[in-house]
Order: structure tokens, then C-alpha cells, then sequence
């Protein structure tokens, strides 16, 4: 059997220790100059009705009489919705008007399996014969060349959300991404040799010089991070930013949302409780980081689907779908819950769940536009609107 160049040196890309590389390159020369975009994806369902309670709405408490947050609990409330006790680290954000939440929103062709559910989340153009992740087509709308333009973090391999022609990086983290070996032999250096002409390579070889200058470089942050996964993570996606490497958009895994029992009560030690304590202090450690560049940065959270609104035996909530993402940026108008709220009666839900009144996509869509630099959201989101909510100001 013939072996081509290519897959020797596909053969020695795969040595990149914790890390995969896109071997493609952007389209255009890079002119971009919106926000920097980081979705944290929330695996396994997220309970949007147990982070932004909607207190005003009795049928939630009629639905959810064990493990409903009472209304004595809520922070920064405003009579019908407001935050879980748990995500206090996030107050300030809330009051300083950084941190907002929109409810209710969902996919447009609902199903409660998992993998369907973040596969069609991550490609999101239903009906189209796009293969690719949606954020690899914002990414490659911006145009951006810089070698860690994109990066996934927090995993070995590539987010399907970043599939696609733009180049993009994925990485357990910053302090290990090298080539395996190179400190016993020259392997960087041998790859520049044998294969300098060729667009992997020279991807490869720019990312690493990249990383090599921000591990060189002393940290200069002082935010106390959890030590869990999402906080190395959201600590090396500042240091990206901070270093000012070019970066465009981030891509990051949260945690198990998957609460088919134990979600618990709304006090320390409970799962919900624990996960969003975990989830806030991240969050609230990442934007103290960041500090002033947080002018110029936007983060969104995103779930495959919601849970369902009545509880179950468990003390948990079953596969669901409408839901509650969380917005956080220096351009984010917050200190409120945007949503066209179709309440929690029996005769407002849909097959026993919350409806989504508005398509995730199109709340993304109003912040591609307005932070992002990104114009008609076509080629990104196809035949979507964006949502005319006001969540942000134009850049």
C-alpha cells in the first residue's frame, strides 16, 4: 500500500500531546474585531427552571412541591423570576448589570435523546445538508488567521460545534500542548524540515510558537478559580485572551446536568446546588480575571434541552425541553431575564414541558450581530431571525 505525505504527517500531528489540530485554514485575510465569543456547552440537560426560577408562576410550585427553590431563597428577583441561591458569585454581574438570562428557549425539532439533542444543537441548520458545527461557521465568517483564532478546551479532541473548513485547535490545556517527545528529540523541528510546505504543518508549527509564548509569559491574574475542570478551563481561555493571541471564540464543557434524581433542595450539599455553586464561581472567577477586557468579551451557555417542569419520584426531573441560557459580557444589557414567557400551567405545556417561545439560534444570532461583528446570520444559522430582545449593545 502507498502512503502519501499526507498521512505521514498525519501520522505525526497525532503525536501533539493532549491536543488535535484542524488542518484546514481560514478563508479571508483577518479583519475582524468583534467580542470574543466563549460557549460553555452544559452537557446532560440543564435545568433552566432550577437556576432562573420563575417564582411568579404558580404552576411551578405546584409541579415541583420537594424540590422547587422557595421564593424566600431566590437572589436579585424581580417578583416573576429570579437567580438560585447558589449562583450568588454571580450577583455582582446581575447588579452590575453584566450578567442577564433568557428563558424558554429551545430547539426547533425537540427530542430527549442526548446524542440527537447536542448533535443537532451543535450543528444547528436542521433541514440544510451543513455538516459543519455552527461556530465553525462564524469563525469562518470573521475571516481570522491567527493560529488559536479558535480553540476547544478542556478535551482532547475537537467540539463537533467546531467542525468544519476554519482552523481551530483543540486542547486539554495550555500548559500541555506540545509535541510528544519534543524535549528528548527536535520532533517540532524535525516536522518543520520534512513538511514546511504544507498547510498542517504550518498550522501545527504556528499554534505551538503560539502557546509557547503564553506559557513563557508570567500569569497576571489574580481571580481564585475552582479547582475543577471548568475553572483550568475558563483560566487558560483568559490567559489566551489577555494574551492577546488572536483568539475569536472558545468552546468549553460543563459538567453533568443529567438530574434524573437527587437534584435536591435548594441548600449546600445538594446536587443542583453543588453544580451551580461550581458553575458560578468559575464563571465569577473568569470575569474578575478578565477585568476591563471583559468590554470586549461575551459568553453564553448552552444545553441540549431542559428538564421536564413536574418532578419525578427522585427528587430529580426527567428529559425536557424548554430551557434558560446565561449571558455574561461587558456588552450584555443585564440585571434581568429576557424570555415571551408561555407559563407553567397544565395547558401551557407542551407534551408535560416548558414550550420554548424562542429559538436558542436566534438569541445567539442577536449577539453575533451586535457583538460579533457578524451581518446577515445566513451562513451561520440558516433561515433564522435574530431575536429582537435587546440583549446587547452594538459595538
Amino acid at each position: 500500500m502507498r502512503t502519501s505525505r499526507r498521512t505521514l504527517l498525519g501520522g505525526a500531528l497525532a503525536g501533539l500531546a493532549g491536543t488535535t489540530l484542524s488542518t484546514r485554514t481560514a478563508f479571508a485575510a483577518e479583519s475582524w474585531s468583534g467580542d470574543t465569543l466563549v460557549v460553555i456547552s452544559l452537557r446532560g440537560g440543564f435545568d433552566g427552571l432550577s437556576a432562573i426560577v420563575p417564582i411568579g408562576d404558580p404552576g411551578y410550585y405546584a409541579a415541583r412541591p420537594a424540590i422547587a427553590v422557595p421564593k424566600e431563597k431566590v437572589i436579585g428577583g424581580d417578583g416573576s423570576f429570579g437567580l438560585h441561591p447558589a449562583l450568588s458569585p454571580l450577583l455582582p454581574l446581575w447588579k452590575s448589570g453584566k450578567l442577564a438570562a433568557v428563558h424558554a428557549v429551545g430547539q426547533p425539532n425537540p427530542t430527549r435523546s442526548h446524542f440527537a439533542a447536542m448533535e443537532a444543537l451543535e450543528n444547528a441548520a436542521p433541514g440544510t445538508s451543513l455538516r459543519s458545527g455552527w461556530l465553525d461557521r462564524m469563525l469562518g465568517l470573521t475571516g481570522a488567521t491567527a493560529p488559536l483564532a479558535g480553540v476547544s478546551l478542556g478535551h482532547a479532541m475537537p467540539s463537533r460545534i467546531l467542525m468544519g473548513p476554519a482552523a481551530d485547535v483543540a486542547m486539554t490545556g495550555i500548559d500541555g500542548f506540545t509535541l510528544a517527545g519534543d524535549g528528548k528529540r527536535p520532533m517540532a523541528a524535525a516536522l518543520r524540515a520534512m513538511y514546511g510546505d504544507d498547510p498542517a504543518a504550518r498550522s501545527a508549527d504556528r499554534a505551538l510558537a503560539a502557546v509557547a509564548k503564553i506559557k513563557d509569559a508570567p500569569y497576571d491574574g489574580t481571580a481564585a478559580y475552582p479547582a475543577t475542570e471548568l475553572g483550568k478551563a475558563l483560566r487558560d481561555v483568559a490567559r489566551l485572551i489577555k494574551a492577546k493571541a488572536g483568539l475569536v471564540t472558545a468552546a468549553v464543557d460543563c459538567g453533568d446536568w443529567d438530574m434524573h434524581e437527587g437534584l435536591g433542595t435548594a441548600v449546600k450539599g445538594q446536587r443542583m446546588y453543588d453544580e451551580l455553586a461550581d458553575l458560578a464561581a468559575a464563571l465569577g472567577a473568569f470575569m474578575t480575571d478578565l477585568g476591563d477586557a471583559t468590554a470586549n468579551v461575551t459568553v453564553l451557555t448552552i444545553s441540549e434541552f431542559g428538564r421536564r417542569v413536574q418532578e419525578n419520584s427522585s427528587r430529580g426531573a426527567d428529559h425536557g425541553h424548554g430551557n434558560a441560557m446565561l449571558l455574561l459580557g461587558g456588552g450584555i444589557r443585564g440585571g434581568r431575564v429576557y424570555a415571551n414567557w408561555p407559563g407553567l400551567s397544565p395547558g401551557a405545556l407542551v407534551a408535560g414541558d416548558l414550550a420554548a417561545t424562542s429559538d436558542y439560534r436566534a438569541v445567539i444570532g442577536e449577539l453575533l450581530q451586535k457583538r460579533c461583528g457578524v451581518g446577515a446570520l445566513g451562513s451561520v444559522f440558516p433561515g433564522v431571525k435574530p431575536t429582537s430582545f435587546g440583549l446587547a449593545t452594538a459595538r
